[in-house]
């Protein structure tokens, strides 16, 4: 596609402060080896960078076409998947998910108590597929320790990881008890894995089967899947791990990576790899209300429950999350079904727009759609943890200030 600044309503010389910004702040000192940046508006693409290496060791630049681990930008790509299935008629997302993983029939709410022990107690609703795709099932497995519920699952995952599947998974989450009443806090963790393996069951399919065949065929997206096969793993990006002061340090070498083999493990919470030039396919089709070059992916009236705020009396993360999460970087922000939801300037004390959703991934990777202006963006570099540098906010700003109508 051919940068079109002008034709998309953005200031190429304003929208060249995103190209200083990073290189001179982040890849020439040093603290990332590359990154890449995709701006479109309106279907045109108004800013296109790769910046530095997608491999410090080999010395190999960022391409256009460079493979990257998005982590939990997955997310997403399995909430449309599931709300697929909602179109068809095959769940209401009030379900008990019980109803279609019977193990989960009798789960406890473990309740902490001063001394660190856990009393047992009864739901008062069983958690339902709306809670997981809000991340408000209160399952084990959080990504932030010190639970106890959350430190013996994580235990146990870690001893069966070998041929973990989906359906392991679920089993394994069986377990253990529930850390909160289903829908009483907002924990980030596995729960879009439960979605995954809902798809599996709804659908019949394998997961990689399924995303294959109704969404990345569909769409397009031709470098997006679970592992990276040989024609492009010269393509795949290394990624690395931040170090105070010093430069980050190689953490997955791409020609010894896990993701160069097939798994058994197909995680809908985080296991995708992508391209930009994918994931702005993606994106596009949310701003076109679900449909990208005559293909319906998702209804549009579906997509509009997916991205309105889901979360209990319209409030935010910073009042609901649940460990882990910066006050401040939440503060403002809704949850729908598989994104977050941005609740305006004034809630978010951030440039951008009332009902603009967006996510991100473990190692620094980022998107955003905005449709009151018609904005969709991508970011892609390989620095875990993702809070290392702000990114995200910084990149906001950079984009919003450049619009010209």
């Amino acid at each position: 596609m051919k940068v079109d600044p002008d034709g998309a309503g953005f200031d190429e010389a304003r929208l060249e402060r995103i190209t200083g910004h990073f290189a001179d702040r982040y890849v020439d000192t040093g603290k990332i080896p590359g990154c890449q940046i995709a701006v479109a508006r309106g279907g045109r693409l108004a800013y296109a960078k790769s910046l530095g290496l997608m491999d410090r060791e080999r010395s190999k630049p960022v391409e256009d076409d460079t493979v990257w681990r998005i982590y939990s930008m997955t997310k997403p790509i399995t909430s449309i998947a599931l709300m697929q299935l909602y179109e068809q008629g095959m769940f209401q997302l009030t379900d008990p998910i019980h109803r279609y993983i019977p193990e989960w029939r009798g789960l406890k709410v473990g309740e902490l108590q001063s001394d660190g022990s856990l009393r047992m107690a009864d739901p008062l609703r069983p958690v339902s597929v709306r809670d997981a795709l809000t991340h408000m099932t209160g399952l084990a497995g959080s990504l932030f320790p010190g639970h106890p519920t959350d430190d013996g699952f994580n235990e146990a995952l870690r001893a069966n990881r070998r041929g973990m599947t989906l359906e392991g998974l679920c089993s394994l989450l069986a377990d253990y008890p529930l850390k909160f009443q289903p829908g009483a806090h907002w924990n980030y963790g596995l729960s879009t894995d439960v979605c995954a393996r809902l798809v599996e069951i709804l659908s019949g399919e394998p997961f990689d089967r399924y995303l294959l065949t109704h969404l990345f065929e569909p769409l397009q997206m031709v470098d997006t899947g679970f592992s990276v096969p040989d024609a492009s793993a010269d393509r795949f990006a290394a990624c690395y791990g931040y170090q105070a002061g010093v430069p980050p340090l190689l953490i997955d070498d791409p020609e010894r990576s896990s993701y160069r083999r097939q798994r058994s493990y197909l995680s809908g919470a985080g296991g995708l790899v992508s391209t930009s030039g994918d994931y702005l396919r993606f994106c596009q089709m949310l701003l076109n209300r679900g449909e990208l070059d005559g293909r319906r992916i998702i209804g549009r009236k579906t997509l509009e429950l997916m991205t309105c705020n889901h979360l209990p009396e319209d409030g935010d993360l910073a009042q609901l999350a649940n460990g882990g999460f910066g006050e401040a970087e939440f503060t403002g922000v809704g949850f729908g079904l598989g994104f977050a939801i941005g609740k305006g300037p004034g809630a978010t004390a951030a440039a951008g727009s009332v009902g603009e959703y967006y996510w991100g991934g473990a190692a620094s990777t980022a998107f955003w759609v905005d449709p009151s202006e018609g904005v969709t963006v991508v970011f892609m570099t390989q620095l875990i943890p993702s809070i290392s540098y702000p990114f995200r906010s910084q990149l906001r700003a950079l984009v919003y200030q450049a619009l010209t109508d």
